[in-house]
């Protein structure tokens, strides 16, 4: 008797001990999401004026991967990439993979939202040039975490056609030893004018309709 109400006692000692540190990295997580919503906006939604993209609806793995390679310098330490150095240093400020992973979480569970249209290309073109897209990133551009690409559908398009267009530079993932899954896109961007990644972006646009309301 003396065994199983001890038994019980720690159980429920340990369960406290757990569900504190539960909500302790909630809190962390919702703590430093207050620092991102300077400028992607308090529910994720983006704000185009400063160049901050929309990251609510996006995967936690891919989130992950993002922050790491800011925090690193291995995205946004280039100079022509002002956007991204601006992260840079916002990422900086996380304390280790436990901040990473409990604003992670907030993130990824932020509801999606549908950014405006602002770019306007041929559209039948541009559903010719996501077939190869389509191969990574799937065909309603929903992303595919085996291949490490993330969700296109439900992206600022405008941001789209910038990461296209770093990539084709190699403004984004400019050293391939430290961002290798990020140059797998630099020969992909390569073969594009600024016509094309106009149309195929247009295309994507058509295809929010798949997104979760």
């Amino acid at each position: 008797m003396y065994i199983s109400l001890k038994s019980s006692l720690l159980v429920l000692g340990l369960s406290s001990i757990v569900g504190s540190f539960s909500l302790k990295a909630a809190d962390r997580g919702t703590q430093v999401f207050k620092l991102c919503s300077y400028c992607h906006g308090d529910h994720g939604e983006g704000n185009p004026t400063i160049g901050a993209p929309v990251i609510a609806g996006l995967p936690d793995w891919y989130i992950k991967r993002q922050l790491v390679n800011f925090r690193s310098g291995a995205r946004g330490a280039h100079p022509r990439d002002t956007a991204g150095m601006r992260m840079y240093p916002m990422a900086r400020t996380l304390n280790g993979e436990s901040d990473i992973d409990a604003v992670v979480k907030v993130v990824a569970a932020l509801r999606p939202v549908r950014p405006d249209e602002t770019i306007k290309g041929h559209v039948i073109k541009g559903q010719n040039t996501f077939k190869v897209c389509a191969t990574c990133h799937g065909p309603k551009g929903e992303g595919n975490q085996t291949l490490n690409a993330p969700p296109l559908v439900g992206a600022n398009d405008w941001y789209l056609v910038r990461q296209l267009q770093n990539f084709k530079h190699k403004v984004r993932a400019f050293d391939p030893a430290r961002d290798p899954t990020g140059a797998s896109m630099a020969p992909m961007a390569a073969g594009l004018s600024d016509e094309d990644m106009l149309n195929v972006v247009s295309y994507i646009n058509t295809l929010k309709a798949a997104t979760p309301q």
